[in-house]
């Protein structure tokens, strides 16, 4: 069946990536559009890194931080980047692209939440990123548009979604209300939906696609901490995502984590996640 194959990956410095391996994986991986986070460089960086690719980058505002990009075998139709309030510094976070599902316009979107730290100045930021989201969200799938966002979202949606989760309740990436954000945004389309942090909210029908495919397992994961054996161990976290329009879902393919085979074949501590829609 045709397809468009999208890949999403935190590569953690496109510099230090390439270093380590990622062509590796991508020539083998006949990704037709890739998005990239924490890309942590500049528009020559990419532009070496992907000879004979469309490249749109969106770089932080602070050089050398965050910064995201959407790399593609033909080039984007058009690109967005007008996210949250005026007032909210969205750059390098936030970057849409449409593209063609067949004959029918797909909005890709590379997107890359602050990591946040509880009860400090930096999860202030990563409140008002999620709280941003769900506007958008809206907007993208009206009128049943095919769209998904993928990327680096920083937060396990359930207990499913990280191996030590007991442990991690009080931590940023796994705090109550930033689950009720993906409660609200994953809820079914237009009912009342109770969070898991006690609020209540309009479910707004987006699918998580690995969750769609995978079902009620752990993980697969996508990011292992440095410490100890956690990646030998597969004691990850699921924070790398494809999230689909609802009118979208119906054209999910296949789903793939490309967790390296060994920690020394590792190029990112991400690993991609790479789904096919289908047309």
């Amino acid at each position: 069946m045709p397809h468009l194959r999208v890949a999403t990956v935190n590569v953690n410095g496109i510099r230090a990536s390439v270093r380590n391996g990622m062509h590796t994986w991508l020539d083998a991986a006949d990704v037709d559009v890739l998005t990239l986070q924490e890309v942590r460089g500049q528009d020559e960086h990419l532009a070496e890194a992907f000879p004979g690719w469309s490249i749109v980058h969106d770089p932080a505002t602070a050089k050398g931080r965050a910064g995201v990009a959407i790399v593609s075998r033909v080039p984007a139709l058009a690109t967005r980047t007008a996210f949250g309030d005026d007032d909210f510094d969205s750059a390098g976070r936030w970057l849409e692209g449409d593209f063609l599902l067949g004959d029918v316009p797909l909005t890709v979107v590379s997107a890359y939440v602050h990591s946040g730290e509880a009860e400090t100045p930096k999860q202030d930021e990563k409140w008002k990123f999620l709280e941003a989201m769900g506007p958008r969200l809206s907007a993208l799938a009206m009128d049943d548009a095919l769209a998904v966002v993928t990327g680096d979202l920083n937060v396990g949606h359930r207990e499913l979604d990280i191996k030590n989760w007991r442990g991690n309740r009080k931590k940023a990436g796994f705090l109550p209300r930033e689950r009720g954000y993906f409660d609200r945004f994953l809820g079914a389309h237009g009912q009342e939906i109770s969070a898991v942090d006690g609020t209540a909210g309009t479910g707004l029908g987006w699918v998580d696609v690995g969750r769609h495919v995978h079902g009620e397992v752990e993980g697969p994961y996508t990011w292992w901490s440095n410490r100890g054996q956690a990646f030998d161990n597969d004691t990850g976290w699921r924070i790398d995502y494809h999230l689909a329009s609802p009118a979208l879902a119906p054209r999910i393919g296949a789903y793939h984590v490309a967790r390296a085979a060994t920690y020394a074949e590792r190029w990112s501590d991400h690993a991609p996640v790479v789904v096919d829609y289908t047309y």
